[in-house]
């Protein structure tokens, strides 16, 4: 049965497609709930230090499982036919059944897009191990990007595991040695420190938040330090298009936080399907061979 997956490309791509859709909508809960959960404990925590009750703990439990999915309006819970991936948005036009409140696009888009790039990732790697960390890895990043988008955070409950998951697979040199995951690691860490100190020093404010230390160390530890510089410049290139874009049709000042989270995830991803190629590939215009592991 394997082998006949396998071997069979479009059954194969089919496969990781609708596991892709499935993933997605699942992300859209992650990327939902996370952060409600997070704040939640945040507060219990300060309240607690208080020395004062916290009224959390009366309230109904909040998890990524439970409460079990629900129109956030009318409350009305959702059957299985309106939880299904892409398929219910379209049925439901876009709509609660129930009470005609809009859902919003981004569901849609979360699911189609965790689809589209479990099918390239599928193409770029085969049937592999690699191919499921690549998958992995790209889960985290949806995650990642969408929460920092709508709440300017990058929560260690996801950076920090992407980034021993990246130590991990390259303890068995998975897609770089150990040793440069370690080190890709560390400089990723002490590079966006280092900047935000100079920046901090010279205008007494902070110009980007610890999440992002922890992301491109996370970039580090799965891609070597490497490509550090592939992923600083593809991801300041991306910020700077996309978010003087932004800055510009919203008519905002300049003073105004942008979140670097998602265009470092967006580099991160594009590296690890292309970037070792790509990296390659402008050395050898130079006469230079770099060999990976």
């Amino acid at each position: 049965m394997l082998d006949m997956i396998v071997n069979n490309t479009a059954l194969f791509l089919t496969l990781i497609g609708i596991f892709g859709l499935i993933f997605g909508s699942f992300l859209n809960v992650v990327i939902h709930r996370l952060p409600i959960m997070l704040e939640r404990d945040w507060q219990k925590q300060c309240l607690e230090f208080l020395g004062q009750s916290s009224e959390q703990d009366k309230k109904q439990r909040y998890n990524l499982a439970y409460p079990a999915s629900h129109c956030p309006v009318c409350k009305m819970p959702l059957s299985f036919w309106q939880n299904i991936p892409v398929l219910s948005y379209l049925i439901l036009r876009g709509k609660c059944l129930k009470c005609k409140t809009k859902i919003p696009l981004r569901y849609f888009f979360v699911e189609l897009f965790t689809c589209a790039l479990s099918i390239i990732a599928a193409v770029e790697f085969g049937f592999s191990v690699e191919l499921f960390a690549v998958l992995a890895f790209t889960y985290f990043l949806i995650a990642i990007a969408f929460i920092d988008l709508d709440h300017q955070l990058l929560p260690d409950a996801l950076s920090l595991p992407l980034l021993w998951l990246g130590l991990l697979a390259n303890c068995f040199h998975m897609f770089v040695s150990n040793i440069d995951a370690v080190l890709g690691a560390a400089i990723g860490y002490a590079f966006f420190w280092t900047l935000n100190a100079v920046f901090k020093f010279i205008t007494k404010k902070d110009g980007m938040g610890q999440g992002d230390f922890k992301l491109l160390a996370a970039a580090g530890a799965w891609l070597g330090w490497q490509l550090l510089p592939f992923v600083v410049l593809v991801s300041s290139i991306f910020g700077l298009i996309i978010g003087g874009g932004l800055l510009l049709y919203k008519k905002k000042k300049r003073t105004t936080p942008i979140p670097f989270g998602p265009f470092i995830a967006i580099a991160m991803w594009i590296a690890i399907i292309w970037g070792f190629d790509l990296t390659q590939h402008y050395l050898n215009f130079f006469g230079i061979h770099w060999i990976v592991n």
